[in-house]
């Protein structure tokens, strides 16, 4: 809001400025110059005793006239700011009161002090009590005798896990994370189909121990999320095993802090864990996707809590980003429908060959050895195990046909039921060599510590028919 300004000089200063108390005798004699009005930012004693000035209490006046130093000086013509300095600097504060001989007996200059304005926790809550934004969603009073965290639990909004009380200003800092507006509707959030907005987002990030800066890449993701080809409401209802992963690429990763080296997987880093946490927290909190209620995962797994890491691209290998069609040097965000993690250990094979028929032996047994073009999966490589590959000029696309060759299998042995189980595939498969995935249903990723001939299968939900989902990527943008 834009208001009119009082014609002649403004100062701003606090009682605790040494510099602010080495001016304060010009007060006087800028008075005699003309118009003069004094703000104090800190004390209505120190105000009172100086005639014509006022106490600036809820620091309105500070935070509307933008002061970040005290003293500041301002210069005010036809209710608008002409000019202003800061500090004390002697031919400044004369060229701009136009008074020649003033503070004859100050030394030169003298650097003011900070703003109360900027305080740690003061500038967001001036700017919900002044500012333009305005918060939307409904506030919830807790008395100062109640925990905050075990409110949060009560109301539901928890997945079991202690969550950030999502205050006011902690929102605020959130959003200042992404140039998108507060109202922006992102999309209807599933099951419930309710608007999703950047607040909302920010709300939920909060309460899953995000900074402002993973905002972007979590929005991306919930982008990702509310596409017809990841169907994230079948996702939720399955009772599968499967929950949204995130798989982030770009400078981003780096920019943020992520974790694509040991333990990429695991627990420890901030980055990883609670952007993951947070789109778990919109399903649940937003959407209505909660376990016992919408979501009926028969077992369900860790991955509910937090799956999200990034790809490590200090290799030959093309990241996943720019083979699913993101250019290179820009950043993004793969969804996946993840299921739990499955190990590879191979500690013998050193030749392409021998491990990509290794890995392909794993691969097979995703959601049941009998079965075929049931879901997708993420080959996650180790980079000892990546190395054998790379040193051999293997690409990623080399091993992806080298699997895809190795992953095929006669219809008739599946039909049956791989080694006569019951429920294989359709009949009309008898005939066919039948591939264990479908086309691109194969993702590869590089990630993990160098230590360690260990790589790692993510079995993905559903790929085929109306009711599947498929990974999803999209470019992360401010």
């Amino acid at each position: 809001m834009t208001t009119a300004l009082p014609d002649g000089l403004i100062v701003v200063a606090k009682a605790d400025c040494p510099t602010c108390r080495l001016v304060e005798p010009l007060l006087a004699e800028l008075a005699g110059a003309g118009a003069l009005t004094v703000y104090v930012q800190d004390s209505a004693e120190y105000a009172a005793a100086l005639p014509g000035t006022l106490y600036d209490q809820t620091l309105e006046h500070s935070y509307r006239l933008g002061i970040e130093f005290v003293p500041t000086l301002i210069r005010v013509e036809n209710g608008q700011e002409v000019e202003r300095t800061y500090g004390w600097h002697k031919e400044d504060w004369r060229a701009l009161s136009g008074v020649p001989t003033l503070g004859e007996e100050l030394p030169v200059m003298r650097p003011g002090c900070g703003s109360k304005t900027l305080e740690p926790g003061i500038a967001e809550e001036l700017e919900l009590a002044f500012g333009d934004i305005r918060l939307q969603s409904r506030e919830i009073d807790i008395s100062s005798a109640d925990d905050a965290i075990e409110a949060c639990y009560e109301r539901g909004w928890s997945d079991g896990l202690p969550v950030v009380p999502p205050t006011p200003v902690r929102v605020l800092r959130m959003l200042k994370g992404t140039t998108r507006a507060p109202d922006e509707v992102v999309g209807l959030m599933p099951p419930d189909l309710v608007p999703c907005t950047v607040e909302k987002v920010a709300i939920n990030a909060v309460m899953a121990g995000c900074k402002p800066e993973y905002m972007p890449v979590l929005l991306a993701a919930l982008e990702a999320a509310l596409t017809d080809e990841f169907g994230l409401h079948g996702l939720i209802c399955t009772t599968m095993f499967g929950s949204p992963m995130i798989v982030v690429n770009g400078p981003v990763a780096k920019a943020i802090g992520m974790n694509s080296g040991v333990n990429a997987l695991g627990q420890g880093n901030r980055a990883n864990a609670t952007i993951g946490r947070a789109l778990q927290l919109i399903i649940r909190n937003v959407g209505g996707g909660r376990p016992g209620e919408i979501d009926r995962a028969t077992l369900g797994n860790p991955g509910k809590y937090s799956f999200c890491f990034a790809e490590a691209e200090d290799s030959d290998w093309l990241p996943l980003a720019q083979e699913r069609g993101i250019e290179a040097g820009r950043s993004a965000v793969t969804l996946f429908p993840g299921e739990g993690v499955q190990g590879i250990v191979d500690q013998k094979s050193r030749d392409p060959e021998s491990l990509a028929r290794s890995f392909a032996l794993s691969l097979r047994a995703v959601d049941h050895a009998k079965l075929a073009m049931a879901g997708d999966a993420v080959l996650v490589v180790s980079p000892e195990h990546a190395r054998v590959f790379i040193d051999a000029g293997w690409s990623k696309q080399r091993l992806r046909e080298e699997l895809e060759r190795l992953l095929l299998a006669p219809g008739a042995e599946l039909v049956a039921g791989a080694g006569g189980i019951a429920e294989g595939i359709p009949e009309r498969f008898k005939d066919l060599q039948v591939p264990k995935f479908r086309p691109g249903g194969l993702l590869i990723v590089r990630a993990g510590g160098t230590a360690g001939l260990f790589s790692a299968i993510i079995a993905g939900w559903a790929a085929s028919g109306p009711v599947g989902s498929s990974p999803v990527t999209r470019e992360v943008t401010a």
